[in-house]
């Protein structure tokens, strides 16, 4: 496995490892030492080569899923915020007595990383693309952050407070990790 049959790129620095990464674009990084030579260099990454191979094509899928993502135009965007406004606080309104919670403002946002998060005053900001996403994901979101409003973290005693109103959060979290990822660019 050399250089030229994986296309990686060597990146030296003063570290002290060597490592071998993945981007985003599926592209392979090798961070050496500057004085390791590329010998050594390529015969660590033919030690690596199963994981390597297998971490490549999770990510070679990725990037194809991303490029299917539906790209939206401004005019679609604003009517997914509108969609999501409406949506988001209806079921606000039905599940924050539900988990007895109180919430501050709630706002609608063009997040490039996130779902939803809650602040500690209690604002509530959620990602305008829960618009597209199934009724029972964005019921997940809505119910994560309202949790949120009694436990600042993601403890045990958080994701019990989740689990009582959405008894399925983990089949729900791991769809939005794997397919709604893609809407994120991930």
């Amino acid at each position: 496995m050399d250089r030229k049959e994986t296309g990686y790129t060597v990146i030296r620095s003063r570290r002290r490892t060597v490592a071998v990464t993945i981007d985003t674009d599926a592209k392979l990084i090798v961070r050496a030492p500057i004085r390791m030579t590329d010998k050594a260099i390529a015969e660590f990454v033919t030690s690596k080569r199963d994981w390597i191979e297998k971490h490549l094509e999770k990510m070679r899928q990725k990037v194809k899923k991303r490029s299917e993502a539906p790209a939206f135009t401004p005019a679609e965007r604003d009517e997914l915020v509108k969609k999501a406004l409406k949506i988001i606080l209806e079921r606000v309104k039905y599940y924050a007595p539900l988990i007895g919670v109180t919430y501050g403002r709630i706002t609608i946002r063009n997040q490039k990383t996130v779902w939803g998060s809650c602040s500690a005053k209690g604002n509530l900001n959620f990602n305008y693309l829960l618009a597209a996403m199934p009724p029972e994901v964005a019921d997940y979101v809505v119910v994560h952050e309202l949790c949120h409003r009694k436990e600042m973290n993601h403890s045990a005693r958080f994701w019990a407070e989740v689990e009582k109103t959405v008894p399925n959060y983990r089949e729900l979290r791991k769809w939005l990790k794997e397919e709604g990822a893609v809407y994120l660019g991930r």
